[in-house]
C-alpha cells in the first residue's frame, strides 16, 4: 500500500510556490509516488492553490496526502489527509473525505499508536524516531518494534531519518519512512539513493 520512501513538502522550506513546485517536480522525477504537501502557517486559498498547482506539477501517477485538512484535501483532489494529534479525530477526518481515500494518524508514543489502531485510520506515523522535536522526545527503534507487534496497519517512521539510518527503521517495522529535511539538497538524486537503499 505504502511505498518504502514518503517525502514531506513542507512549504516553510521554500520560499515561493513555483519553488514549492519546483521541488515537488525533482522528487518525483528521483521516483517518489506518494508525497504529503505540509503547510502550518498559510491561508486555506494560498493551501489550496499551492496543492493544485503540487499536481499539475508532479503529473500522473503521484498521489498526494494533505496535512491537517480534510476540506482541502478534497478541494484539491488528493488521495488523502493525514491528521495529528491535536487535529481532527481520525474518524471525523474519515466522515469528512469518505471511503476510498486514505486517512493517516500521527503518533508519538506506543500509546497512541495503539489507540490510533482501533480507528479507521490507514495507517500510523510514529515519531520522531531520532531526533527531538519540540515538545515530543524521541521514541526510538525500540518503540516503533512495540508499535509493529501491537498493529497490523502499514507504519510510516518519521523523525531524525537519513540515508545512512533509514534502513535500520524499516528492519524495525516501519513500512515506510517519511522524510523532510534528508531531501531538500539534491532531491531528485537522493530521492534515488533512498529508494536504492529502503529496497
Amino acid at each position: 500500500m505504502l511505498p518504502r520512501l514518503y517525502p514531506i513538502v513542507d512549504a516553510a522550506s521554500f520560499s515561493s510556490s513555483r519553488e514549492l513546485g519546483a521541488y515537488a517536480r525533482q522528487l518525483t522525477a528521483g521516483g517518489a509516488t506518494l508525497l504529503q504537501y505540509r503547510n502550518k502557517k498559510g491561508s486555506g486559498r494560498q493551501m489550496l492553490s499551492d496543492a493544485r498547482n503540487l499536481r499539475l506539477a508532479s503529473g500522473e501517477g503521484v498521489r498526494w496526502i494533505m496535512n491537517d485538512r480534510a476540506d482541502l484535501c478534497l478541494a484539491a483532489g488528493f488521495a488523502g489527509v493525514h491528521v495529528g494529534q491535536d487535529d481532527l479525530s481520525p474518524e471525523s477526518a474519515r466522515n469528512v473525505v469518505k471511503e476510498g481515500k486514505w486517512v493517516g494518524v500521527s503518533t508519538h508514543s506506543v500509546e497512541q499508536a495503539i489507540a490510533a489502531d482501533a480507528t479507521s485510520a490507514d495507517y500510523i506515523a510514529i515519531g520522531p524516531i531520532f531526533e527531538a522535536q519540540r515538545p515530543h522526545p524521541p521514541v526510538g527503534l525500540a518503540a516503533l518494534k512495540k508499535v509493529r507487534a501491537a498493529t497490523r496497519k502499514p507504519l510510516v517512521a518519521i523523525g531524525g531519518i537519513t540515508l545512512a539510518n533509514c534502513r535500520s527503521v524499516i528492519e524495525a517495522g516501519a513500512d515506510s519512512v517519511a522524510v523532510i529535511s534528508s531531501l531538500l539538497s539534491s532531491p531528485a538524486k537522493t530521492v534515488e539513493d533512498f529508494i536504492r537503499v529502503l529496497m
